[in-house]
């Protein structure tokens, strides 16, 4: 039931999320800046360094997941207590560390804390808000999220010309000021799975496989990859025969969260060549330095943040699918235009990109809003957990997918219109990227288009 009062709390509740996402964004980004840097003063590879944010994207990724079934049988409030507090001590840690070991577990605990937040941002919108309203909600996240991945270089750079890069643990501290909020403004909700045990053998074969898979595609691994493949199986294997399983089967079963799960890990998937593949491609075909790529990202994140509140209005007043229509028209139009001018002056390149994070973002609310509205109470935690989870999963092995096409080279220009002379590698993967988001807007149109606007029918029955 939404009352006016709840809806209000939902409202501030939100308002502090678009400013813990933020902070837990430019996180997780400020540190790939100085990897170099913490290589050099402890004489590691660049490889061994990396491991700062591998650490972190593995833990972040389980997580998510983790606290989303939690909260369908605990408090938001103590999770989201235990998580930011976890996130404050790691900060603490990473701040006095003097060692790489001790900043490696300082990164693991900021990990296992702000996990909390992507499932609180996903969670509260679904039970602070009616459907007709959760648009709005959503969109409130993806602008901090944007805004997070905007000052997080600025930040970074900021933060190193003048101090030791253990200052960046610092910025995190600030979250732990916002909990007391938390706590005032969370509601009490009866839960009536506490007795119910937890399962931690199907919870650790679902750990087991979200590594094992991505280290296999990131370390180019069969083996890995492998083991990745027979942890699922067994994962599977639990949940269908355990009585109280980590995730119920009967999930997979609603039709809508199903294809809704499929469509997210390749929008996330795809999405993620914006923010991995372009800058590469700013290197190697414009030769630019880090400052000047991260100055070109700039203008693509700073249009997401501004339009991603109303694209949240957007999804509310003419619903889902005509907010997924716009957001892949601006994509498709974003890797085309890239397709074909890859080479010419790198201005250009940053106002195509800004079409492109414009798009991934009005995305991701129509995905999370219809996904949202598939799933029925009980379920909505673990649910959406598991949303959240499947897009890291995406990132990371996308990340790996790319990483090896940039190192393999084109032998061949697949786009005759391309203007440039040099980048015929990126051309042919921007064109393959632009023909895959024409198919998931058919796929969409066919499979999920019912989630017209957020007052229709759901996609699935629902307790509200």
């Amino acid at each position: 039931m939404h009352t006016d009062a709840k809806l209000r709390k939902g409202t501030v509740l939100m308002r502090l999320l678009l400013a813990t996402v933020m902070i837990s964004a430019m996180n997780a980004i400020m540190f790939n800046v100085v990897l170099p840097q913490i290589g050099d003063e402890f004489g590691l590879t660049l490889a061994q360094a990396s491991w700062l944010s591998s650490a972190y994207t593995l833990l972040y990724a389980f997580g998510t997941v983790t606290y989303g079934k939690l909260a369908d049988r605990f408090q938001l409030k103590s999770l989201l207590t235990f998580g930011l507090s976890l996130f404050a001590a790691g900060s603490l840690v990473g701040l006095l560390s003097q060692s790489f070991g001790i900043a490696l577990l300082a990164r693991c605990l900021q990990a296992a804390g702000a996990a909390a937040v992507p499932a609180m941002a996903l969670i509260i919108p679904a039970r602070y808000f009616p459907r007709e309203k959760r648009g709005s909600a959503i969109g409130m996240t993806a602008t901090g999220l944007a805004l997070g991945g905007a000052l997080a270089p600025v930040v970074s750079a900021a933060v190193v010309s003048v101090a030791s890069w253990r200052w960046l643990f610092l910025p995190s501290l600030l979250m732990l000021a916002l909990l007391p909020l938390y706590r005032r403004f969370l509601e009490n909700e009866p839960k009536e799975e506490r007795s119910r045990p937890f399962d931690w053998l199907g919870g650790s074969l679902l750990a087991a496989s979200v590594t094992l898979l991505l280290l296999g595609v990131t370390n180019r691994s069969w083996l890995y990859v492998s083991c990745g493949v027979a942890a699922v199986l067994l994962f599977i294997v639990r949940i269908r025969r355990a009585e109280h399983p980590f995730v119920q089967p009967r999930l997979f079963r609603n039709r809508a969260y199903a294809v809704g799960l499929t469509l997210a890990f390749l929008i996330a998937g795809i999405g993620v060549s914006l923010y991995f593949l372009t800058p590469i491609m700013l290197s190697d075909v414009y030769r630019l330095d880090s400052a000047w790529i991260g100055f070109a990202m700039v203008p693509a994140a700073a249009a997401s943040s501004i339009l991603g509140r109303k694209a949240g209005k957007l999804a509310d007043r003419k619903g889902n699918a005509y907010l997924y229509a716009v957001g892949s028209a601006c994509l498709i139009g974003c890797f085309a235009l890239l397709s074909v001018f890859t080479g010419i002056s790198p201005v250009w390149i940053a106002v195509f990109l800004m079409f492109g994070n414009v798009g991934q973002s009005f995305l991701q609310i129509a995905m999370s809003n219809s996904v949202s509205g598939s799933l029925p109470q009980d379920q909505t935690g673990i649910g959406m957990g598991l949303f959240s989870m499947i897009s890291f999963i995406a990132q990371g092995m996308a990340a790996g997918v790319y990483g090896i096409a940039a190192a393999q080279g084109a032998s061949a220009n697949w786009n005759p219109l391309l203007a440039g002379p040099d980048g015929a590698l990126y051309s042919n993967v921007y064109l393959v990227l632009a023909a895959a988001h024409v198919v998931l807007l058919t796929v969409y149109r066919l499979r999920l288009r019912k989630g017209r606007p957020s007052v229709a029918v759901p996609l699935s029955p629902a307790r509200e």
